[in-house]
Formats: structure tokens, sequence, C-alpha cells
């Protein structure tokens, strides 16, 4: 590394200076070729986290995460809590998958894809370029006194971020409880909520403060996906990284003298213009290396280009690349750890495929009742049971009977021959079961009961059936 390199900023993050106190950063406004890619992207994803929660497919909600009703849809299909071991393993997929694109191309999630910097970079800090101008305009309001124009454009800008954190929190409820019944609320007004407009509020609270005052600070002291490099990231990982060794040179970076033949010199290619360091979203100097602070945006690649550009020198200084790749120029390959991390990743998905195509459309629970022993009725004996079905389907069963499949047996369901269970919906209730004595050789019989909707069968469950002890 460079010997103009200072190391104290190890010492502290870039937010903070020596004697600890917050320094607020002004970005200077990105703009190139990989900044335009990323608008495009954070436009779609933002539209698509905006439409998502109003988009239905067979009745269900795309994506529904409802905890307090324990409901939960992805992609429009329907979970209950009996399937919380699939949306454990779609989590466990999603760590697994973040880990090896981490370990192949180091932070890009974060600058292009996490919706904390989608919100902050294009439209929070947006905002501040269309009222507040670009950095150097924004550090003189700074510094300027509390006057009309100050005043103005503050609470302009300010209310803008109340209005649209208010906006995300209404979205976000949507995912929680669902569109159908925020829109039923918005249609009541806010009196007849108040409890969820509390909440609401709430939430806004805690995204204007993030947005706000936090900033940046939540990608560098809050999140823990940062730190997470020291671990997953390699010198074969692609990053975003500064080409010491041609920016560098033999005799260090050094401001550009016109005339001069830099390389008859030893200066390299930097010239120490620190535009790249200006447009940095987390106040962080590239050419210090890899750092927990960097979120991968490319913002500094877009600039220092811009740079190399009119100084009619080679592009990508500043560019993708792995250390091993700037050191020895070698290519990017698909090491043993990303195989190892790879097969992980492809069992996993394979497990939840499996696990999706045995999933049963109707979870059948039917348990002996607390307390009870047997009945004897006769030359039979009975013994009753609670049942709970749940219907994971949008189709609604009417005809649904129960049958004991290994052995001759009468079933009856309390107040009813035959029940029904709503789409997506619960039934429950109380049936006996009488087995003929003669055919309980056990005190214990395990019986497997069948579940049909009509002629159909949609569910088959075991319980266990108690009669007296056999002394034959």
């Amino acid at each position: 590394m460079s010997q103009h390199t200072e190391d104290d900023f190890r010492d502290h993050i870039g937010t903070i200076d020596k004697e600890g106190k917050r320094i607020f950063l002004h970005p200077k406004k990105p703009n190139g070729r990989l900044y335009n890619q990323r608008k495009y992207v954070s436009y779609l994803l933002l539209l698509f986290l905006f439409s998502a929660p109003f988009i239905h497919i067979n009745g269900n909600q795309l994506f529904l995460f409802n905890i307090i009703d324990r409901k939960f849809s992805l992609f429009g299909a329907p979970f209950w809590p009996q399937d919380f071991y699939l949306l454990v393993l779609i989590l466990i997929i999603g760590i697994v998958g973040v880990t090896l694109f981490t370990v192949a191309f180091g932070r890009l999630f974060c600058g292009w894809i996490c919706p904390q910097t989608i919100f902050m970079e294009m439209v929070f800090r947006r905002i501040d370029y269309w009222i507040e101008g670009d950095r150097t305009a924004q550090i003189k309001l700074d510094k300027q006194a509390w006057d009309a124009e100050k005043i103005r454009k503050r609470s302009f800008k300010y209310l803008l971020y109340f209005l649209i954190s208010f906006a995300i929190a209404n979205i976000f409820l949507a995912y929680i409880i669902g569109s159908d019944v925020v829109l039923d609320m918005v249609r009541k007004g806010p009196f007849h909520n108040s409890s969820t407009l509390i909440a609401l509020l709430c939430f806004t609270g805690v995204f204007y403060f993030i947005y706000a005052w936090f900033r940046e600070q939540v990608c560098i002291i809050a999140c823990p996906y940062g730190r997470l490099q020291g671990v997953l990231l390699d010198d074969k990982s692609v990053v975003v990284a500064y080409d010491y060794v041609r920016g560098e040179g033999t005799s260090g970076r050094a401001k550009m003298v016109k005339k001069e033949d830099r390389k008859a010199l030893g200066k390299g290619d930097c010239i120490d213009c620190k535009r790249c360091v200006h447009v940095c979203p987390t106040g962080i100097d590239i050419r210090n290396g890899t750092q927990l602070e960097c979120i991968n945006c490319t913002a500094c690649i877009d600039e220092c280009n811009h740079v190399m550009h009119s100084l009619e020198m080679q592009p990508n200084l500043i560019t993708f690349a792995s250390e091993r790749g700037i050191k020895a120029k070698e290519p990017f390959k698909f090491t043993l750890r990303m195989k190892a991390y790879l097969g992980v990743l492809g069992a996993l998905i394979l497990l939840f495929v499996g696990l999706l195509f045995l999933r049963s459309d109707v979870e059948a629970n039917i348990l002996r009742l607390p307390g009870q022993l047997f009945e004897h009725k006769g030359a039979n004996i009975s013994n009753v049971f609670t049942f709970k079905l749940v219907n994971k389907t949008v189709v609604d069963y009417n005809e649904v009977t129960f049958k004991v499949a290994n052995i001759p047996a009468t079933v009856q369901i309390v107040g009813k021959e035959k029940m029904q269970i709503p789409s997506q919906g619960m039934s429950q209730g109380t049936l006996f079961i009488e087995i003929p004595q003669v055919l309980l050789e056990r005190d214990k019989t395990e019986l497997i009961i069948e579940v049909y909707n009509g002629q159909v069968l949609i569910e088959t469950t075991k319980t266990n059936f108690l009669s007296p002890r056999s002394f034959n």
C-alpha cells in the first residue's frame, strides 16, 4: 500500500472526529454510468416495494408477514404457523445466498439492493440535492445563519422527510396486517383507528429519525453485515477497490502539474484530488483499502473516471477488483470456498423445494381429550377426541368427514355429520370414535385417520386410542 497512506483512519470511523463528535456528511452528487444503472435498479426495487402489498394472487397478498394473526404469504402462497419450518428455511437460504455473494463480490448488496441505501441515496439524499444544492451549497447552508432562506429550505425539506416517512410506514404496515386492512382504515379515517394511528406515527418517527439524522450511521454502526466483511472477505473477493499499484507508482500519488512526465518521475496516476472522498456517502477514503464503512455503492468509480477522462488518462483507477487481482493481476476465479457455499446453498434450495412439494394442503391434528379415559358402549369402546383442521388452500371444503383406515371403527362428529373448512381458514371441534372391543388387542392402539372432502382424500394423520388392558 502507498507510503502516503495515513493509518489514523483505523482508529475511528469516517463520521466521527478525533474528539468523538459526529461529522455530518455532505457527499457530492454522484454522476456517471454506474450511478445511472444503480438508479434504474433502485427505482425498480422501489416500485416493487410499494406495489407488492397491493398485488394479489388467488386472493392472497403477494407478500404478507402478519405476525399478529400468524398468517404469512410468499409469492401469493399462504403459509401458516405449522409451516414455520419453511419460513426458517427460506431465511437460512437468504443468509447463505448473501454470504456467498459477499465472499465473491463483497458488500455490493448494500450499495445496490439494500432498502436502507436505496431510500437514503435515491430518495432522501436526492431531496437534499434538489432543495439545498450540491456538496458546496449544503456546507454553505449549514454554516449560514438561520435567516428566511435557511428556515424555508430546511422546513420544506423536513416536511418532505416526514411525509415520505409516513408513506413508508404505511407500506410496511400493509406488509404486516394486509393492504386491504390498511385501505379500509384509510377510508374510515384516523379517528376510527386511533391505536393503529399511534403505532403508525411511532414507525414514522423511527423512519424520520433514521433518514433525517442517523442516516449513514445505520450502515456504519447499526448494521452487523458490515462487520461480517472481516470474516467473509479474502484477497480473492471482488470489491470496489483502488488500484494502488497504478495509482501510487514508485514515488506515490501527487497533485497534477502541467507538462510534467509523471511516469518518468515515478508518480502514480492518482492526482490526490480527493473527489472520491467527497462523493463517498459514508465519508471514507477508498484509497486506504477495504474498510467496513464501504458499501460498494460505486460512486467513487464514476467520480474517478470523470477525472481520468478529463486528464486523458486510463479509466478504472478505482474499479471492481480483488486484492490478488490488483497485486498479481490474477483474473477472478471461483474458489473452493465459493464452491462450498454454493453447494450448501444448492442443497438448501433442493431441500426447500422437496418440502414444498410434500407440504399438505390441509393440516390435521386429532388428539385425545385431556383427562378422559375410554368408555364402554355395549360391545364397543369409545374415546373422545378434539380436532383442528387448517385449510391452506383458496378452495372451500364443504363435505369434510373422517374415516379410520387401519381398523373398523365408527366416527361421529359432535353436533354434525359433515363439516366445512373455509378457504385459508380453520375448523375445530370434538368427535367420538367407537371400536369393537374384540378388535383391540392392546391397551393403546395407533389409529390412522383419513380426512375426506366428499370422496377425495385430503389428509392423513395418526392418533392413539385407549382401551381396557387385555389379559389374553
